[in-house]
């Protein structure tokens, strides 16, 4: 028989989450939702299950392929996982992304270097 991962520890194996404690976190605070509900860290994740994460300002959604119980390097994670994410989503995200760096909040100091040189070749000056 197969033991199946808890969720915190799935989403740390594929890399999802860079700490057990981020993955169980993200749990606890309901950044993690599976069928619609919020899960806790000690829920079983199943082959064919859809694991939906946040990452602001969208919720990305994972389909898990098969029960892995140990961390794996980069190269192996689409054999346990594939990112189903909708195309509308991953949009809203690179409109935010886009967006994010034009407008700057008021107090929060001089642009960097970097985001100066941007900001010049964005507005073409």
């Amino acid at each position: 028989m197969t033991d199946y991962p808890r969720i915190d520890k799935w989403l740390w194996s594929v890399r999802i989450f860079h700490t057990r404690t981020q993955a169980a976190e993200a749990c606890r605070k309901g950044q993690v939702m599976m069928d619609g509900l919020p899960v806790k860290a000690s829920r079983v994740v199943k082959p064919g299950d859809i694991v939906k994460v946040r990452w602001s300002p969208i919720w990305r959604s994972y389909k898990a392929l098969e029960p892995i119980n140990s961390r794996v390097g980069a190269k192996e994670v689409p054999r346990y996982m594939t990112d189903v994410t909708p195309p509308e989503e991953l949009e809203v995200l690179e409109m935010h992304k886009a967006g994010q760096w034009i407008f700057r909040e008021r107090g929060t100091g001089r642009p960097t270097k970097k985001e100066r040189r941007d900001l010049e070749d964005f507005f073409g000056g």
